[in-house]
């Protein structure tokens, strides 16, 4: 028995259907370096997911890997309960100074979802504890995506994830939300006034008074299909929620740390939300850790005595792990001695014209979209008229299962095929899976 067949004996993957793997075997990874990964029988694949949008800064970077090996040989965990550490404390200290101003104070989780959580609960416990007991709602938007627990699942919005959970899940507000390639306004991104903002207006009106706070993806909704929108939506978002004093919860756990060409993707519409999420990208995508930072305000509607019954009692057994917090700190560390945004903007803008060059005219491709280094190529089946495949053709998978024979990992969001590369990826490196890329297309769509 081989280590594919092993595999499927025992493990049971996460978001796959695993009668898939009957046709396409497990891919057993061997090691990795940079962009690339290398299977069991040396064949290497370009990793432009950032194997789910977390690897930062290149596969076994010597700096993490170091930082990682000095800390284990110290401290590998402690209770984060009344004990601290250097790593947490200097990790905090550093990010503060980056964060939108405002954003003070850090709430360690060890995981996305979880972050998500820790600041839905801490939204309502601060209403509550303010003399606002019936902000109990929570807004979002359609196409949403925060994490698959069940409160996460509740504010995100992809029926993949979520349909067959709802009788679990809480009652959410939910907001249509922009779509700029299919735009019903007949306006361009670059050129809007966020027109489509009207639809959050209207359920501000109505439900303001009674909602909690408003989660939302800056700037691109990534599970929804790369869907990039303009930054004047969020300046609005942000008036909306301080009129009818509604938490802005900034969910920047795929889109934070550089993806969108700036630290934060909140820094294009230069707001500052109320609580924010970090992870992903956090770590250089080493260790699992995620943080939910919020500002003194609501912190200060916590602090009381104990008795008084005020306490954010949420916890997770590796809040504050140290050997996740020493690659944090390296990856901050990393992020400004190589100055890897300049480098990245530089690198996003010859990414996205060879895209362009390379698809604008292409039969099938509807959309090609950018920001920073996230690059997303929409293939439909009528480009005139914006019409999709039929989701049961499963092109996208199709072009994903091509790719990788010619060593691309491409991990398709329905039929959106994109580019969520490490921001140390090189010109030539973009060059080759751009070829590639658009070889495994032509294969498929003849």
């Amino acid at each position: 028995m081989n280590l594919a067949q092993k595999d499927l004996k025992y493990i049971w993957h996460p978001c796959s259907q695993m009668k898939d793997y009957e046709d396409l075997a497990p891919i057993v990874i061997d090691h990795a370096k940079g962009l690339y990964l290398y299977d069991t029988n040396g064949k290497k694949y370009a990793d432009v997911v950032s194997s789910w949008w977390c690897n930062l800064l290149g596969h076994c970077n010597k700096r993490i890997n170091k930082a990682v090996k000095q800390q284990l040989n110290k401290l590998e965990h402690v209770i984060f309960a009344n004990f601290s550490h250097k790593s947490a404390i200097e990790l905090c200290e550093r990010l503060v100074k980056k964060l939108p101003k405002g954003l003070t104070k850090v709430f360690f989780t060890d995981n996305g979802s979880s972050a998500i959580e820790a600041a839905m609960k801490m939204s309502f416990q601060y209403h509550y504890q303010t003399g606002n007991p019936q902000k109990k709602k929570f807004m979002a938007l359609t196409n949403a995506y925060h994490g698959e627990t069940v409160g996460a699942l509740s504010v995100g919005g992809v029926d993949l994830y979520s349909k067959i959970f709802k009788p679990l899940l809480l009652d959410i507000i939910r907001i249509d939300g922009p779509d700029c390639y299919r735009c019903k306004y007949n306006k361009s991104m670059d050129k809007c006034n966020a027109e489509c903002f009207e639809s959050a207006e209207k359920y501000f009106k109505e439900y303001g008074n009674n909602t909690s706070a408003f989660i939302v993806e800056p700037i691109i909704q990534a599970a929804a299909g790369m869907k990039i929108y303009s930054p004047v939506y969020l300046k609005k978002l942000r008036k909306c929620c301080d009129k009818y004093n509604v938490h802005l919860i900034a969910d920047e756990i795929a889109v934070g740390y550089g993806r969108t060409g700036k630290m934060f993707a909140c820094n294009h519409a230069d707001i500052t939300p109320d609580i924010m999420c970090l992870g992903k990208g956090l770590t250089g995508g080493y260790l699992p850790m995620a943080l939910t930072v919020t500002n003194d305000k609501i912190y200060n509607a916590f602090y009381a005595d104990y008795n008084e019954g005020k306490a954010f009692v949420h916890s997770h057994t590796y809040c504050g792990n140290p050997l996740a917090c020493s690659a944090a700190v390296e990856v901050l560390n990393i992020l400004d001695d190589e100055q890897i945004l300049s480098k990245a903007k530089e690198n996003a803008i010859y990414f996205n014209k060879l895209l362009k060059d390379t698809f604008a005219d292409h039969k099938y491709i509807g959309d090609i979209r950018n920001i920073g280094l996230i690059n997303a190529l929409e293939i439909v089946e009528d480009k005139k008229n914006k019409i999709s495949f039929d989701s049961k053709k499963r092109t996208g998978y199709k072009i994903y299962k091509e790719a990788l024979k010619m060593g691309l990992l491409l991990r398709p969001i329905g039929d959106v095929m994109y580019f969520n590369p490490p921001l140390t990826i090189k010109k030539s490196e973009i060059s080759s899976v751009v070829k590639i890329c658009k070889q495994a297309i032509n294969n498929i769509l003849k």
